[in-house]
């Protein structure tokens, strides 16, 4: 059974990304479709896969990470406006039945992001 996962580290400060705000779409034709929000729990993670089973099928997905309001709740000082905002991720899913897990490892000036397992 196919799933998609994504957790988010924070660089910056060494910890989990507590309480990101998460916005997942998947890539049409006409534009994107909104699926899912969701926001992160104490350990940077989801608390259920984005997707799972029948919901997840081949296409393109776009994630996005709300670090800007996360980094002004840690305490931060972000230009205005901020370098990192909003973070979109644009990936593919070939297989709908494996596991996709897309983390974030984020700082206020930058970030990476790989295919995890």
């Amino acid at each position: 059974m196919g799933r998609l996962t994504t957790h988010v580290l924070d660089t910056a400060n060494g910890c989990p990304g507590e309480g990101i705000h998460i916005t997942l779409y998947r890539v049409t034709e006409g534009g994107m479709t909104l699926l899912k929000t969701a926001k992160t729990n104490h350990d940077g993670r989801v608390d259920a896969p984005l997707l799972e089973g029948k919901e997840l099928t081949e296409g393109h997905y776009v994630i996005e990470f709300a670090v800007g309001d996360y980094f002004r709740t840690q305490g931060a000082t972000l230009a205005d406006p901020a370098f990192l905002d909003i973070i979109p991720i644009r990936f593919g899913v070939a297989d709908a039945g494996a596991h996709y897990h897309v983390p974030l490892l984020v700082s206020p000036y930058g970030y990476s992001t790989y295919r995890g397992s």
